[in-house]
């Protein structure tokens, strides 16, 4: 066990910002594969622009890496231009 304060509140700290990573890293996911499972193309216009948004914040909040982030939007970007 810490035997520190400071290190017993960094721990604290550490699990409640995974816990929060976490959860908005499995919300994005979420609205990906519902963007993927999308076929009508306005519905998908209007959903790529909360997804696109959600995966930039979380790539400014180092949640997921910017790579990661602009490839997920160029993929569905891609998909979303295919729709008729």
């Amino acid at each position: 066990m810490a035997n520190h304060k400071s290190s017993v509140k960094r721990i604290r700290q550490t699990l409640t910002r995974r816990l929060r990573n976490r959860y908005y890293a499995k919300t994005a996911r979420n609205a990906v594969r519902d963007l993927r499972n999308t076929t009508d193309k306005a519905q998908a216009l209007e959903l790529y622009k909360k997804v696109s948004s959600m995966l930039d914040k979380l790539a400014k909040k180092n949640v997921i890496h910017k790579n990661k982030a602009g490839n997920l939007k160029s993929k569905l970007a891609l998909r979303v231009n295919k729709l008729n």
